[in-house]
């Protein structure tokens, strides 16, 4: 048998990389590299036999030791593992793959005794960090990096504040280098300047995180999630959103202690605990003839100046007879970091004297016009005009186009959008490489992808720029238009790709849909592209939990709806996400029914079933919500007829997902493990894809079978089921998801009487529903800890609080698990001395049972009927018969759970009615029926009273 990964002495050598097994560590050139326990688990199998094949079988074994999981799972991280070694990329080799046969570890490997190890420099990184790479050398803010560290540490809330182009965000991004390991890596970099909407901030930083947004203001979810966690935040480019971000900070500051707040803006935030840090330009030579060269490179200003011109090819010793010309241009540009570099990188192509005379030309006329403004603004508005005034028409035409793109954008896209009937192709791609070389665009890569952006100060210039009314109608078509294909294209990846780091290639993307959704929809818009972005946008959105701006979006969209575009595949998706939105902030209402009846009716007219299949999910959703568990049971049989007549197998996925569970409901646990098994089969042989409104059947398909499993008899293998479907629902990093599935494996664990466990799960479900503002599973949590409390022994606090929680789940039509608390509820009130209002409840629930068709609970309420009843001399007669239907309901479903639950509580009436042997036997003939599972609680306590009884 293969046996668990066991640490080792000494540390693995391979490339640029070493491996410290007993640290759990691996780094590269000294720095950590950031990476799953599963995927450095697969490392040290790889790594301990290099050039020997290691069998999939084999590998499984050893990383997962204690459980059966999928090879999708080792597919995963092993995806993982090889990107986070850049495998792959030129010429790095390290693992490669033997079809049929497993996997080799082909990278020379060097062992290192332990003596020899050497403590690296750790540099941990958190999922969402985004912070960009600091210069190489950040010339003269030394001493403000160290005072913002200090004072950003005293006092948690810190704005750094000066003119555009100061270098506020160089300078920020210093500090979170500097400080990433004091903060052992929890940073997030905020790019505030690719937002335009002041009601986008929250949802932009929730977003970056991974967090849901399920309502207009994403605040408290936000808050929710930062309370208890220790990060760095860095809020970049404020200004042009100073009252929203004020407001934020004001709330995080006050509700979460633990966070830090670096912001940089052009004005402070004004808010109670604020420090504000003014950075000022970098000092430079004053006027003074007698300067020495020596004396002018002591200047931050000009060895910047310096710096950049050499970097950018110029020939520049500063001489005694340079010095002069440069503490002259420094002095123009006031210190301005940017427009010093502007400056400095003109000199390759026109000389030192040149460029100061150029800059002469152009900055002196606006400065003699300028005295009320603030002097370094406008020498950087100055510097601007400058820089713009030395390109050619052609890069001038391509500058101003592209500054419809908001933050980074791909060469693609900029050939696709900024080409046009009178700029084609070549000038596209010569003016942006012309952009690039001047500094106008920025460059950056992204894997094997280059990106490009411009600066925001650039970009608000270019945008001044006026072309053609006809033209600019053009661009922006075009720009929606292309983020419309995108999205056709990528928006399918969302709802199976985490929400950290493998999403940040799509936050700019996004963004960009947002701004050309502003267009469309704008009175100089074009609303028929608008419509067909909104349909490609509504599903993203969706797959985000943003679901304000779903709900917005669709609606707009479909009042946009004429005859030419009415019944089409585009009105299709604007529907459901219209009702699917509505429904989840609002409510029911006439108009998500007709939105969903609409749309139901599009797909079935052009024959898309993965569609009807997702409508039909989607309605056994609110019917299973409201506790109408008959109609959820024909949709799910609906969705099976279409499954059956469709190859897609998504769809048959998504079916046999939905009967699973509807039959699990109505009793019918043969059927339910049938099509749940059947479900299983389908992940473990294909790759999964998502289906509509992101819904993928793979997440709770682990709680549904455990579900079953524990029902029939076999606790311990349920639960081992539900910890697999925690860990592979953290794996794809979506919260609501995940949130879900927790709450599943605390009731699983509940039913096996794990009280400790299922509190575990309880708690990280409550606190990942309400970190992204999922209303209906915050109630079930609370829910869950009132249920709890009473099974602990607080029972007076458990049952006021279920009470309360119990009345606000009925107002809101939400009986999701409402039968299950009914019953811990009812039996509360019975051991505080209030059985009649105990019997009641119970009698209540087992009428909303018979009428909603929730079956699968019937013996278990029968049981909690017949202990209350039994606790009466008048009333025992009805509790036998009770206990007895009880019986005889959970054979008939093959519900071995219930079964010994009654069973117990059977035999224990029997022995207090004089029948010890009669109960014996019945619950001997119950217990030997478990094959497995003896160590959970339900099972000793069966086993003791047996023992008593002999």
């Amino acid at each position: 048998m293969a046996t668990a990964i066991k640490p080792t002495e000494g540390g693995l050598s391979f490339g640029p990389f070493k491996l410290l097994v007993n640290e759990r560590l691996l780094t590269k050139e000294g720095i950590a590299v950031e990476l799953g326990a599963r995927a450095l688990d697969i490392l040290v199998v790889l790594t301990s036999t290099p050039n020997e094949i290691v069998s999939k079988k084999d590998l499984l074994a050893r990383v997962w030791p204690d459980v059966i999981v999928e090879e999708g799972s080792l597919r995963f991280h092993m995806n993982g593992l090889r990107k986070a070694l850049g495998d792959g990329k030129g010429d790095a080799r390290y693992i490669t793959t033997l079809p049929g046969r497993g996997y080799c570890f082909v990278a020379p490997v060097s062992r290192q005794d332990r003596s020899s190890d050497v403590a690296p420099v750790v540099a941990t990184a958190f999922p969402h960090a985004h912070l960009p790479n600091r210069l190489s050398r950040v010339v003269g803010r030394d001493e403000d990096v160290q005072r913002l560290s200090a004072q950003l540490n005293a006092s948690r809330l810190v704005t750094i504040v000066g003119a555009g182009g100061v270098g506020k965000t160089t300078v920020a991004v210093a500090v979170g280098h500097q400080l990433v390991e004091t903060f052992s890596g929890a940073l997030l970099f905020v790019d505030l300047g690719m937002l335009a909407e002041p009601s986008l901030v929250t949802a932009g930083i929730a977003s970056m995180l991974g967090l849901s947004v399920q309502s207009n203001d994403a605040t408290p979810s936000l808050i929710a999630y930062l309370r208890n966690k220790r990060i760095l935040l860095i809020l970049d480019t404020c200004e042009h959103l100073v009252e929203a971000v004020a407001s934020l900070a004001a709330s995080i500051f006050e509700s979460a202690p633990q966070v830090y707040i670096l912001a940089t803006s052009r004005e402070a935030l004004r808010v109670e605990g604020e420090h504000i840090y003014r950075l000022d330009a970098l000092a430079f030579p004053p006027d003074d003839p007698e300067l020495t060269a020596a004396a002018v490179r002591t200047f931050p200003a000009t060895q910047l100046f310096v710096e950049r011109a050499v970097a950018s090819g110029a020939r520049l010793d500063l001489s005694e007879k340079e010095a002069p010309i440069v503490a002259s241009i420094c002095r123009k540009l006031d210190g301005v970091p940017l427009a010093i570099e502007l400056a400095a990188r003109r000199v390759e192509s026109y000389g030192l004297q040149k460029t100061a005379d150029l800059l002469d030309q152009r900055l002196t006329l606006l400065w003699s016009g300028s005295r009320t403004a603030p002097a370094r603004q406008k020498t950087l508005q100055a510097t601007l005009d400058w820089s713009f005034g030395l390109l050619t028409e052609a890069e001038r035409a391509v500058l101003r186009r592209l500054a419809v793109f908001v933050g980074h954008f791909t060469l693609d896209a900029a050939l696709e959008i900024v080409t046009s009937a009178t700029v084609d192709r070549s000038a596209v791609l010569g003016g942006l490489d012309s952009l690039v070389a001047k500094s106008i665009v920025a460059a950056s890569p992204l894997g094997a992808m280059m990106r490009y952006r411009l600066l925001d100060t650039t970009r608000a210039y270019a945008l001044e720029i006026g072309i053609d009314d006809a033209e600019a109608a053009n661009l922006s078509t075009r720009h929606a238009a292309y983020f419309a294909r995108w999205l056709e294209h990528s928006g399918k990846e969302w709802s199976v790709t985490s929400s950290g780091a493998d999403r940040s290639a799509h936050f700019a993307g996004i963004n960009n849909v947002r701004t050309a959704l502003e267009w469309c929809f704008s009175p100089q818009g074009n609303t028929a592209v608008g419509i067909k972005l909104a349909a490609a946008a509504v599903q993203v959105f969706l797959a985000m939990s943003l679901l304000p701006e779903c709900h917005r979006w669709s609606q707009l969209a479909i009042l946009a709806l004429d005859e030419r575009l009415a019944g089409g595949l585009d009105e299709m998706h604007l529907r459901a996400a219209f009702g699917f939105s509505s429904s989840q902030m609002y409510g029911e209402s006439s108009a998500v029914s007709e939105a969903l009846q609409r749309s139901m009716a599009i797909a079935e007219e052009h024959g898309d079933t993965a569609h009807q299949a997702g409508i039909l999910n989607m309605e056994r959703y609110f019917h299973a919500r409201k506790g109408d568990l008959r109609s959820a049971l024909q949709c799910a049989r609906r969705c099976r007829v279409i499954a059956e007549a469709s190859d897609d197998q998504a769809v048959k996925a998504l079916a046999h997902a939905m009967l699973g569970r509807a039959l699990q409901t109505a009793g019918d646990l043969a059927g339910s493990r049938a099509e749940l098994d059947s479900l299983m089969r389908i992940f473990s042989q294909s790759q999964r894809g998502p289906i509509l409104l992101s819904y993928d059947p793979h997440y709770y398909s682990y709680i549904s079978l455990a579900r079953t499993l524990w029902l029939q008899g076999y606790p311990a293998q349920a639960m081992d089921l539900a910890r697999q479907g925690v860990v592979a629902s953290e794996a794809m990093g979506h919260p609501a998801a995940l949130a879900l599935v927790l709450a599943g494996a605390a009731t699983v664990f509940l039913w096996a009487g794990d009280l400790d466990g299922s509190q575990h799960y309880t708690d990280l479900s409550f606190s990942h529903a309400e970190a992204n503002t999922l209303g209906p599973l915050v109630a079930i949590g609370r829910a869950r800890k009132a249920e709890l409390d009473i099974l602990r022994g607080r029972t007076e606090a458990g049952i006021n609080d279920l009470q309360k929680i119990l009345q606000r789940l009925h107002a809101a039509r939400h009986e999701v698990l409402t039968t299950e608390f009914n019953m811990t509820l009812a039996q509360g009130l019975a051991a505080t001395g209030r059985s009649d209002e105990g019997k009641a409840l119970v009698e209540q629930t087992i009428r909303q049972v018979e009428t909603s068709g929730e079956m699968l609970y019937m013996p278990e309420l029968l049981r909690v009927k017949g202990g209350l009843l039994s606790t009466r001399e008048a009333d025992l007669r009805e509790a036998e018969t009770c206990f007895n239907e009880s019986l005889d309901l959970s054979r008939g479903q093959g519900a071995r759970g219930w079964e010994l639950r009654t069973a117990r509580d059977l035999a224990r009436f029997l022995v207090e009615n004089g029948q010890s042997e009669k109960a014996r036997m019945l619950l001997q003939s119950v217990y030997r029926e478990f094959s497995e599972g003896f160590e959970t609680a339900e099972l000793k306590a069966a086993e003791e009273l047996l023992a008593a009884l002999k």
